[in-house]
């Protein structure tokens, strides 16, 4: 059975990529495993206020839903920090690293935010680049400019986080700056780098956490089977698989990927979906489950002309449609 070429619903920046979708034993892409997929816990870097520390004053006021039933993509920076910390390496020229908050809240507010940690220098990278490629987009944008003295002065970081958090969230709103090349770079490059690494060093239990919150961060601004997300989601099969013992997700991220690739409208991405569909079944054989519905859809693709050979491995078709560090 081939893909179904139909095409995937537009979802825009404020509509969740993982509500509308029915339920059902047949139906692998149903809220329950977007749900158990999604359930990520919250990173363990996050600490309590230190010395050099800057902190958004805190409010108490309730959240209020959109009264129109849709929800909103967040950008919020609510902390930073002075790096490095007040002596130590002396010999390093300090700066402030800015932790930005990406949340979509619906109905309830969002309890899975994905964060990252980006500087002055990022944030400018993005804007001159934005401003190279899209000139008409970003024309008249405000931006912060740098500034020669005062760099750790409370009012200065509060006001610069409060213009990334306008930057960031206009870049959103606009089709071309957010499918461009630069934004999906600072979203992603650091911590997809990082984790590519650890993988090269078989450090797999370091890099999968790195990955999810990458998932994380990108299934709330793309659309759910987007380049991008299906990337970073196989990527993570591939992370949670490689080993003799699988990982303890690499059943649930199998599931969801699997769910994302039923009705796939990107053809460029089918050279995945044959080494994922044989990964996954390995892995239903390691768990001691039903394989069948998996080969009957390798089997189904045969018959229409498809090769479905193992040829290579998923991470190997990753790395010819994304190249990175990791090894192959």
């Amino acid at each position: 059975m081939p893909i179904h070429a139909v095409m995937a619903k537009r979802l825009l920046p404020h509509q969740p990529s993982f509500e509308g979708e029915p339920p059902g034993p047949d139906e692998l892409d149903s809220p329950a495993i977007e749900a158990a997929a999604l359930d990520i816990p919250p990173p363990e870097s996050d600490k309590a206020l230190q010395k050099d520390v800057w902190a958004r004053p805190t409010t108490n006021a309730e959240y209020k839903p959109p009264t129109d039933g849709s929800t909103v993509l967040r950008f919020d920076i609510l902390l930073a920090h002075i790096m490095p910390p007040d002596g130590e390496d002396v010999k390093i020229k300090r700066f402030v690293v800015y932790e930005l908050t990406v949340s979509q809240d619906g109905a309830t507010e969002d309890t899975q935010p994905a964060k990252i940690e980006r500087r002055y220098t990022d944030f400018r990278e993005l804007y001159l680049g934005l401003k190279r490629t899209e000139p008409v987009e970003m024309a008249n944008k405000y931006f912060p400019a740098k500034v020669l003295m005062g760099n750790f002065k409370s009012e200065l970081i509060g006001e610069r986080s409060a213009a990334f958090e306008a930057f960031l969230t206009y870049v959103a709103s606009q089709t071309k700056l957010r499918e461009s090349e630069d934004f999906l770079r600072f979203l992603q490059h650091d911590e997809l780098s990082r984790a590519c690494q650890f993988l090269d060093e078989r450090r797999n239990e370091i890099a999968i956490p790195i990955l999810e919150n990458c998932f994380r961060l990108l299934n709330k601004i793309y659309m759910n089977r987007s380049r991008p997300v299906l990337l970073i989601l196989c990527r993570l099969v591939a992370a949670c698989t490689s080993s003799p013992v699988p990982h303890h997700a690499a059943e649930r991220w199998a599931l969801l990927a699997l769910s994302r690739f039923e009705t796939l409208c990107d053809i460029d991405l089918l050279p995945l979906y044959i080494p994922l569909l044989h990964t996954c079944a390995h892995l239903w054989w390691q768990r001691g489950q039903d394989q069948k519905p998996i080969t009957d859809r390798l089997t189904d693709m045969s018959k229409q002309g498809i090769n479905t050979a193992n040829t290579e491995s998923l991470m190997q078709a990753i790395h010819k449609i994304d190249p990175r560090t990791e090894t192959i």
